[in-house]
């Protein structure tokens, strides 16, 4: 079934340096040259239609929402939203005639393939999500690891709309025998000459996040664009960005994670100095995270007296149970009001907390708590990928009042 598809989407795995030459992105991973290039790039067409303002253009395929553009606002607009792409979007032509996108639905008792239009009589759903690359934050380790130096932009909050997962496996029988992993592969068409396992976009994930998976057709109440995965996109709320498969043409219920090397070698936990390999914690769900949106050194000194401190938190696959705000770098902390509304434990709260700033320098930091009683980390865990930085540390800003 899978030599009949066109497949992958998102790559960036060592070794596949050749694949990678061959499509013209040996250098998407600018590192800090990137960063430093950002402003003076445009954006690519596929996302013409975003803000430029809003946005740090790293490459053609990774853009970064500007943390001053976060706002106070719970949903993150579509036009400022961070794109992450590890090949070419595919052509726009597919979204000609949306109704007629397939999926591949197998692992199931009554395996076949759905149609978008299919799909929509299946039932309809409504979830608020973060969507955060894995590598978010990466630009804050030391150690420079190889990518995109993100640091708070690849991630915002939004909402989906499409068909339960659950749904579609119940209308076709329900799972067969051994299914232990929701694996997800995405639809753009492979080059001639490559190794398809070495850039196919092939995700599994376990089974458990069947319970709460969506096939998504829209997005912040349109339907779903190019830049986002459109026509149809794998929607696995908790888990980072890379399991949230764009063009998705097969969902498969298996008994073995995919072979692809994405999967294999891709998005592993390796502690640095090593190789990644199929035996390190993938990169799943993600965990209790928090920033400071404002106030931001940018925008010069501040003046001395009141401010409002503000950000947002999120708990992966769990709810938010609080969140404290330090001016002094951690030293101190006093909780923070959680405002706004809460739109499910898969979306991000904002967080406010009024505070009188004297003339001097401030380091302002935020650390939030899950409704299971975890709490946001202090240092970030060092790997040889730069994947899963929640460090309230790392992500804490300083701001001069005078």
């Amino acid at each position: 079934m899978k030599d009949s598809m066109t497949l992958p989407r998102r790559h960036l795995l060592a070794g596949s340096a050749a694949a990678l030459s061959a499509l013209g992105l040996a250098g998407w991973t600018g590192g800090a040259r990137a960063q430093a290039a950002a402003a003076a790039k445009p954006l690519p067409a596929y996302a013409g239609w975003k803000t430029p303002d809003a946005l740090i253009v790293h490459s053609s395929s990774t853009l970064e929402t500007r943390r001053s553009a976060f706002g106070t606002s719970v949903i993150t607009p579509s036009n400022q939203l961070y794109v992450r792409n590890n090949l070419p979007a595919p052509d726009a032509a597919i979204l000609d005639n949306r109704d007629a996108w397939s999926v591949a639905i197998d692992g199931v008792k009554n395996p076949r393939s759905l149609t978008l239009a299919e799909l929509r009589t299946l039932g309809v759903e409504t979830v608020a999500t973060v969507l955060q690359c894995s590598g978010n934050g990466r630009g804050f380790f030391p150690s420079k690891p190889s990518g995109t130096p993100w640091q708070v932009g690849a991630a915002g909050c939004v909402v989906w709309s499409g068909v339960p997962l659950r749904n579609v496996v119940a209308a076709l029988g329900g799972l067969a025998d051994g299914a232990a992993y929701l694996t997800g592969t995405g639809g753009e068409k492979l080059p001639e000459g490559v190794d398809p396992l070495s850039v196919l976009v092939e995700r599994s994930v376990p089974v458990k996040a069947l319970d709460d998976a969506l096939l998504a057709w829209e997005m912040n109440g349109e339907p779903l664009s190019l830049a986002h995965g459109g026509p149809l996109r794998l929607v696995v709320p908790g888990y980072q960005g890379v399991n949230n498969i764009k063009y998705v043409k097969r969902v498969a219920f298996t008994s073995a994670q995919s072979q692809a090397r994405i999967m294999s070698h891709g998005y592993r936990m390796s502690p640095p100095g090593s190789k990644a390999s199929p035996d390190q914690p993938s990169v799943w769900e993600m965990g209790v995270k928090s920033w400071i949106n404002g106030p931001l050194p940018d925008k010069g000194a501040l003046k001395p007296g009141q401010v409002q401190v503000h950000g947002v938190a999120f708990g992966g696959t769990r709810g938010i149970k609080g969140v404290e705000v330090s001016v002094d770098g951690g030293k101190t902390w006093l909780a923070a009001k959680l405002i706004g509304p809460d739109l499910g434990p898969f979306a991000w709260r904002q967080f406010a907390l009024p505070v009188r700033l004297e003339a001097g320098s401030h380091v302002l930091a935020s650390r939030a708590t899950d409704t299971a009683g975890n709490v946001q980390a202090e240092q970030r865990e060092e790997n040889l990928g730069g994947y899963n930085n929640a460090s309230w540390r790392d992500h804490a800003v300083s701001v001069t009042v005078a």
